[in-house]
């Protein structure tokens, strides 16, 4: 059975805060930047699609909070700095940095996966996060203070065949999160990830018509039938963690991989 939208998390506060939000425009992105902006957050909106972005803006402005969108390529590293100084500029400040843009790859074997799509995913999906990270950590070293939320997925725990390349890359990001986090415990700035299960986005939905193009709904349904909550789950249950992980609520909360799957990895 399909949940439908419920209302916002009002118990979480982030007012006065700066958030900067990576792959914005869409999906769980998209989703953080208003649970965010509902909290009280000003957003910095990044992505590389101007017009996705903007929407994005618009929507965070339109529930009164201040808004930007700073166009970028995450694998990008002169993007990347360039991006993150604008902010600084702009804001004076990051105080929470949900380091979440990536990309799914194709559903191939190992044995028959393309070089060119592997390159691009390991592109967005390990070195954007390691570039975003590097650049944020030294703002939030000097504030003293800050939390940094890394989008992996419940397949970064676990196997994902004919998507090896996809599980590998969030695998990685695991890693980088609870190495990161060991880092700077001590100065005040947290790291955690968050493992999504199956969520009802745009990439999502990529996914479903690749296994199935004739009949994405019956991989849906298959999906959805081996998840112990019997269904995907909806952008907002994803961004309401990526809230409270933002919060001050979270400050005892540092290297941890937070699954967000409707009981998946418990099996």
């Amino acid at each position: 059975m399909e949940r439908s939208v419920s209302s916002p998390n009002t118990s979480v506060s982030l007012v006065g805060k700066v958030a900067l939000v990576t792959g914005g425009g869409a999906g769980i992105g998209r989703a953080a930047c208003l649970e965010m902006a509902r909290a009280g957050a000003t957003i910095a909106v990044v992505d590389r699609d101007q017009d996705r972005g903007q929407n994005t803006v618009a929507d965070v402005m339109a529930l009164g909070q201040d808004a930007s969108l700073f166009v970028a390529d995450v694998s990008d590293v002169s993007q990347v700095r360039e991006c993150v100084q604008a902010v600084v500029s702009k804001y004076q400040r990051i105080d929470a940095f949900f380091n979440n843009a990536g990309v799914a790859g194709v559903i191939a074997p190992v044995a028959e996966y393309p070089v060119d799509v592997f390159d691009e995913l390991i592109a967005v999906n390990v070195r954007g996060p390691f570039l975003g990270m590097q650049a944020v950590l030294p703002i939030m070293l000097r504030q003293g203070a800050g939390s940094i939320i890394n989008s992996a997925s419940a397949v970064g725990l676990i196997a994902a065949p004919n998507r090896a390349p996809y599980s590998m890359s969030k695998h990685a990001v695991i890693g980088l999160t609870k190495s990161a986090a060991i880092e700077v415990a001590k100065h005040g700035v947290r790291v955690n990830a968050i493992c999504p299960g199956p969520i009802d986005t745009p990439m999502m939905q990529a996914i479903d018509a690749m296994r199935n193009p004739d009949h994405p709904a019956e991989s849906r349904r298959l999906i959805s039938s081996d998840n112990p909550m019997g269904r995907y789950g909806i952008v907002e249950e994803v961004a309401r963690v990526v809230c409270f992980l933002a919060s001050d609520g979270a400050s005892y909360v540092t290297g941890a991989a937070w699954t967000v799957d409707g009981g998946r990895t418990a099996q």
